[in-house]
């Protein structure tokens, strides 16, 4: 296949994309494939140029919002402009997490290009970005999540719905960049401002104690489940993208019967969103046994440090593998219900 795999973007999660794609194309090259590498903030990125930009490590700190913001006068061009390698691949490999490259924009604009590209289409992934209206879709579909509202509202008022802790995070983004679990009132300005620097709409919602699981989707099916335990109170960047910042057992330690309902639950998140070819779902496992739903990642991360190569490692299908059938999903025109 002829593959180009789009990476970089603008939003912050620029890094980890870059990470991504440097453990992609290395992949799909090993199983015989022509790739080439499209920074969409940027442009082609000649084989010349590929080891100095595809680093395979993460910072601890996202980019910062000026530097991003200096990047996106450029984001997209790159599509738009009619690149030989864009328009003459026999698939995108969309190694891209957050912003417009994983909330439906980017979909929308590569189906006027008319090449496939993996992952879901416009419209499912603009509501699993959402996480006011992925929670409601949850909810609809009979999977269990914490109770939410979206700001504003005072600390006193989250006190007397939630209970303390109280989780504040920007409605539409991913790696937990924005988020801050607020314990007394006295940190709760602070946290919301921070969450309204990454997005328009701040979520607020209840803070569930328990386990950290994951599993990944792929093809209509759970793979194995996945348990995280972070060094730090919460899953967040640093421990996500730095190596031994977390331990991450696959498969997780889960009595069959719940690591089926955990695959279970996962797959009807998936359908709920109207999913394409794979993504990965995250849930709390409450001590009493309870399931919540988290978050559903449509292009989950593909980093050396990521869950969902792990997830499917665990169930028998190697790196390169899983990328080829990422890409195979995408030419079979899998993409979701959407388009």
């Amino acid at each position: 296949m002829r593959v180009t795999v789009l990476t970089g973007g603008t939003s912050s999660e620029r890094d980890v994309a870059i990470a991504s794609a440097a453990q992609v194309v290395a992949a799909l090259r090993s199983r015989g494939h022509e790739v080439a590498v499209v920074d969409t903030a940027g442009g082609y990125i000649p084989a010349a140029a590929e080891a100095a930009t595809l680093r395979g490590s993460v910072a601890t700190e996202p980019p910062s919002i000026d530097h991003l913001q200096a990047l996106e006068k450029g984001i997209l061009l790159s599509v738009l402009s009619g690149l030989p390698v864009v328009r003459d691949a026999d698939v995108l490999f969309l190694a891209l997490h957050g912003g417009r490259g994983e909330d439906g924009t980017l979909q929308t604009l590569l189906e006027m290009v008319g090449v496939p590209y993996t992952g879901s289409g416009r419209l499912g992934s603009a509501m699993a970005m959402d996480k006011d209206i992925s929670k409601r879709l949850f909810r609809a579909a009979g999977v269990g999540t914490a109770d939410w509202a979206m700001a504003p509202m005072d600390a006193a008022e989250a006190g007397r719905r939630f209970g303390w802790p109280v989780v504040v995070k920007p409605s539409k983004q991913g790696s937990t960049v924005g988020l801050s679990v607020v314990k007394k009132p006295g940190d709760w300005a602070a946290a919301v401002a921070l969450a309204a620097r990454y997005d328009d709409e701040v979520m607020l919602e209840a803070f569930v104690p328990g386990r950290e699981l994951t599993v990944g989707i792929l093809d209509g099916e759970g793979l194995a489940v996945g348990e995280i335990i972070p060094r730090h109170e919460i899953f967040d960047y640093e421990c996500k993208y730095t190596p031994g910042m977390s331990q991450e057992i696959f498969p997780a330690d889960l009595t069959p019967a719940l690591a089926t309902e955990c695959r279970r639950l996962g797959v009807l998140a998936h359908e709920a969103l109207k999913l394409g070819g794979y993504s990965r779902v995250d849930f709390r496992l409450t001590p009493e046994g309870q399931f919540f739903c988290l978050e559903v990642n449509t292009l989950p991360g593909m980093t050396a440090t990521s869950l969902m190569p792990q997830s499917a490692a665990a169930a028998g299908i190697p790196f390169p593998e899983l990328c080829e059938r990422i890409c195979l999903t995408a030419l079979a025109g899998r993409q979701g219900a959407s388009g």
